[in-house]
């Protein structure tokens, strides 16, 4: 079997040293030959960097590198362009200070082509070194990976003076890439962040961005085909690993905790990091989530209520919505990957945002779980299992004990302050996160079900009510008739109704029916 990149990002070592590479030069002829400038938002650990280092070695004319691939034949090899590969992640900013790192950045691009540079500007020496390199004729192809780094590194309000420096110094940077046009045969950008819009690139406003764009939903991350075509082999090596399982029941686990990326509402696909680790370690978790846990993200959704991330229904403007100073949270969530969009309406423009899979939502509700409840990950599992033990042994009467005993373990302090959003947050996350181990529905309360939980035997409806009583939330779900749409699954059907009373910061009042 081809050994797995984990961790690698340079297209030559994957190639020179036998590494499995899904090919994604097809995708990838098809953008560098639809036009000149382009950027690309994609999250963290995503491929954007093996793209651009694909892109290199391709107008460095090195075909012995893509043997066998699909763009084998089909590219002309002797068209070589000088290529400046820029890399923020690698340019030691954050302890040379901006400034300097480019220039130190632009001075060793220059002596790898045997180019010394006069300029003693920054941005004047860019665009010397690209005029320099384009006087034999041949355009440069400039590569820029993760411009934003030296932005979305100081977010937190105390480093944002940091983050506004850096974006001045970027904009005089990247300004004069227009003005150099003659000498740039291809710009490919790409970032976590669309800070495109948002006076960085302001100057280079022939920047085709196709973060969003119909054809090039797949041109990072692994479709469901690619998947199963390239790893194949590692399919078989792991289905062992996991009792009483076919390949089919692996293949669709593997799809619920990975897959569901989308950026055009059509092409699905996996975390190619999430997926390596998947087939290296031979067990679900949630390997892309914990290396970049989002504390920062956290602390901004609960210093502003955000509990509920799912089925959000969005216009195209809230891809906008990104300034260093006032952050939008749900444009902030889709960047980063923790939401993703799962439809597009092309004739009213929206979207409809929600998790991409069962790792992130599984991962974000642990943490949102632990901010609301001021609590370890450790200590969020125990009362998840006692939910999932109440139903199952049909125990509804449990559920609001052990709601009960979550509130009693929250500081007086914390609770004192809360108003009605905490207590729908906290039904609306433990049942999300319920669902994980048995099926769970969790609605917004907008004249649907607040929850229902599927158990072998049973199915529960559940309504919650707040400072109302227990017999108000039953009398919906009668009034409603919640359980017609379940009198046909031929198990009991339980109405379970829950009263909070904020003033007691408890469940004061609980009842149950047979529907």
């Amino acid at each position: 079997m081809q050994k797995l990149p984990i961790g690698i990002q340079t297209f030559a070592r994957i190639r020179e040293e036998g590494y499995l590479y899904v090919d994604k030069t097809e995708q990838i002829h098809r953008l560098v030959t639809s036009g000149g400038y382009f950027f690309l938002s994609r999250p963290r650990r995503f491929g954007k960097s093996l793209t651009l280092s694909t892109i290199k070695e391709m107008y460095s004319g090195s075909r012995d590198l893509f043997k066998g691939l699909w763009i084998e034949n089909r590219w002309d090899w002797d068209n070589i362009h000088p290529v400046v590969h820029i890399q923020f992640n690698e340019i030691g900013y954050a302890t040379a200070g901006l400034e300097t790192a480019l220039h130190k950045l632009l001075d060793r691009e220059a002596g790898k082509h045997g180019i010394v540079l006069k300029e003693t500007e920054f941005d004047q020496k860019f665009r010397e070194l690209l005029e320099m390199l384009a006087t034999n004729k041949k355009k440069v192809v400039l590569l820029i990976d993760e411009y934003d780094k030296p932005l979305i590194d100081y977010l937190e309000k105390e480093e944002l003076p940091i983050a506004f420096a850096h974006q001045k110094i970027l904009k005089n940077f990247y300004s004069i890439i227009k003005s150099a046009d003659p000498y740039i045969e291809l710009l490919v950008i790409t970032g976590v962040s669309k800070f495109s819009k948002v006076s960085i690139f302001s100057d280079l406003n022939n920047l085709h961005d196709i973060t969003l764009h119909r054809d090039f939903g797949d041109l990072v991350g692994y479709t469901q085909a690619e998947l199963e075509h390239y790893f194949e082999a590692w399919i078989e090596k792991v289905l062992p690993y996991f009792e009483g399982f076919d390949k089919s029941a692996l293949l669709n686990d593997i799809k619920s905790w990975y897959n569901g990326y989308s950026w055009n509402g059509t092409d699905y696909v996996y975390n190619p990091f999430s997926i390596l680790h998947f087939f290296s370690g031979g067990s679900f978790e949630d390997y892309w989530f914990k290396t970049g846990t989002p504390s920062f993200l956290i602390k901004k959704m609960t210093e502003a209520g955000y509990f509920k991330l799912n089925e959000q229904r969005v216009t195209a403007m809230t891809f906008e919505s990104y300034t260093l100073d006032n952050l939008d949270l749900t444009s902030l969530l889709f960047q980063t990957g923790y939401l993703t969009i799962k439809e597009k309406n092309p004739l009213r423009g929206t979207f409809l945002l929600d998790y991409p899979n069962r790792e992130v939502e599984q991962s974000m509700s642990n943490h949102l779980i632990g901010a609301l409840m001021r609590k370890s990950s450790n200590e969020i599992a125990a009362p998840i299992e006692q939910l999932e033990t109440a139903f199952v042994q049909n125990e509804p009467e449990q559920v609001a004990v052990i709601i009960n005993a979550m509130l009693k373990g929250v500081p007086s302090l914390l609770l004192a302050n809360q108003d009605e959003r905490f207590y729908h947050a906290l039904v609306h996350l433990h049942f999300r996160y319920l669902g994980f181990f048995i099926e769970s529905e969790v609605h917004t309360s907008d004249g649907r079900m607040d929850a229902v939980v599927h158990t072998p035997e049973r199915i529960f409806i559940l309504e919650f009510k707040i400072n109302e009583s227990a017999a108000a939330a039953l009398q919906q779900i009668k009034t409603k008739n919640y359980a017609a749409r379940f009198k046909t699954s031929g198990k009991e059907i339980i109405g379970l109704g829950i009263n909070f009373n904020t003033e007691k910061r408890c469940v004061d009042d609980w009842a149950t029916q047979h529907l």
